[in-house]
């Protein structure tokens, strides 16, 4: 009992000294980085803007829960085929860069509204209604394939040098050699901190990881001659200020057809982090020896609908469309800090950013095996949680239904990403393996689950 009372932490409602908080929120900025900017880069959407709707759209899904529910919003990967297919589309040639992102914008926003009819779905009919729908053997094998569907991503990263100043058209042995000392120096720091690091620094693995894995990378190009930071493009800015690129919204049925319905792949993935993050907050706060519990899963249609608007606020200024992230929430479950204060200051740290050209640039300019060093473990992460679900609901894994229904998950899922490249070729439509699997595991737990209820009852 005397241990409990040390443990090292911050619960929702609390809030770190000031230059706690900031150090933590730059370590959620970091973690929300990659990934966000990588969907800006693969979409063509403006780098600056992105990030800058991240933070702004995290602010607003705040505020609208209420400040009870510690998630950060960041560009969704479910998205993204989507996106790049109707900005390369024929009816789109000719036209500029920011006359398609207008396009992609309005089925963005109109895409939020799919998550707030969810979310009022919830509230009107319980939690529980939700839970028949999407029960832990669903949000739990959501969670396994979003991570793992991401590996690919992350050792590809940690073995690159892609975008490097210095990058030969054909890259050599010997520079992936270099890509890969980067990127296992970040990762095994990162998980040495995290496991061995005790009090405030252990909070901070994954803002000293990186710092160590770019000492590394610059240690190299001394030692060297080769740069495995990045170059810059070559629209960015050289001043020290430059505001994001705001463009609004195109209405276009095409772009309704096309990513509006993406958006039910993210409730499986939303409802999965909202449970991930109430099993650890009070877990957290039983350790704490905290007499409140945080009823964050019965704040699940709070959280569709903030989901919801963060898309539409995202959308509107030309930002991609987004989700809570799992990165972010993988950050908070290994350093124990879950204060919502931290992600405000991380939001506005972010909006920071986005307009400050060096800040931008330097971030920018990381290397790509020290970026793939980090989501080695923070994908990883993110489908160990999924574990963690259905664990934490004792889902019974000896159970024929559950059998079925986490095997199908999880097969064309995974499946779907390394055979088809991530969207499944199926009578003629091309389906995001994610929502594929969300949408097949939803309908066989529907269909397995009648007369269920009179078998139970007899």
């Amino acid at each position: 009992m005397e241990k409990n009372q040390h443990v090292i932490g911050y619960l929702p409602d609390e809030r770190p000294p000031i230059w706690k908080l900031l150090l933590y929120a730059i370590q959620q900025v970091i973690v929300m980085f990659p990934a966000t900017v990588a969907v800006a880069l693969i979409t063509d959407f403006h780098i600056s803007t992105t990030i800058f709707a991240s933070g702004l759209a995290t602010l607003c899904f705040i505020f609208v829960t209420g400040k009870k529910i510690p998630l950060y919003y960041g560009s969704s990967f479910s998205y993204i085929a989507a996106i790049a297919g109707l900005m390369g589309s024929e009816a789109l040639l000719g036209a500029s860069l920011n006359e398609k992102i207008a396009v992609a914008q309005f089925g963005i926003v109109m895409s939020g509204f799919v998550s707030i009819a969810a979310g009022l779905i919830v509230k009107q009919f319980g939690r529980d209604s939700i839970e028949k729908i999407l029960p832990a053997s669903i949000t739990g094998s959501i969670a396994m394939v979003i991570g793992l569907t991401l590996a690919g991503v992350a050792l590809s990263d940690a073995a690159s040098v892609s975008g490097a100043i210095y990058a030969p058209e054909a890259q050599s042995a010997s520079t992936t050699n270099l890509a890969w000392v980067v990127s296992l120096v970040t990762l095994l720091s990162t998980i040495i901190f995290s496991v061995y690091l005790k009090g405030f620094l252990g909070q901070l693995p994954l803002l000293l990881g990186p710092i160590l894995g770019c000492i590394t990378a610059f240690i190299i190009k001394l030692a060297t001659g080769i740069n495995l930071f990045k170059v810059l493009p070559e629209t960015a800015s050289s001043g020290i200020f430059a505001l994001p690129v705001f463009t609004l919204p195109k209405p276009t049925l095409a772009a309704v057809v096309a990513i509006m319905p993406i958006a039910i792949a993210t409730i499986p993935e939303s409802t999965a982090h909202v449970f991930q993050l109430d099993i650890y907050v009070n877990d957290l706060a039983r350790k704490k020896n905290s007499s409140k519990t945080y009823d964050i899963a019965d704040r699940l249609g709070q959280n569709l609908i903030g989901d919801g608007i963060g898309d539409i606020v995202a959308g509107f200024i030309g930002g991609p469309a987004g989700t809570n992230y799992g990165e972010n929430i993988s950050a908070m479950a290994i350093t124990r800090v879950f204060s919502i204060p931290v992600l405000i200051a991380a939001s506005i740290i972010a909006m920071i950013i986005s307009c400050f050209s060096p800040l931008i640039n330097a971030i920018y300019a990381i290397p790509t095996a020290v970026i793939g060093g980090l989501e080695v473990y923070l994908f990883g992460a993110i489908a160990a949680q999924g574990i963690a679900i259905m664990v934490e609901k004792k889902v019974d894994l000896f159970s024929a239904k559950n059998i079925a229904i986490i095997a199908t998950i999880m097969v064309i899922g995974l499946g779907g990403q390394y055979a088809f490249g991530g969207n499944i070729p199926f009578f003629g439509v091309e389906v995001p393996c994610v929502a594929g699997a969300a949408i097949f595991g939803i309908l066989l737990n529907l269909f397995l689950s009648i007369g269920e209820k009179k078998k139970s009852e007899a």
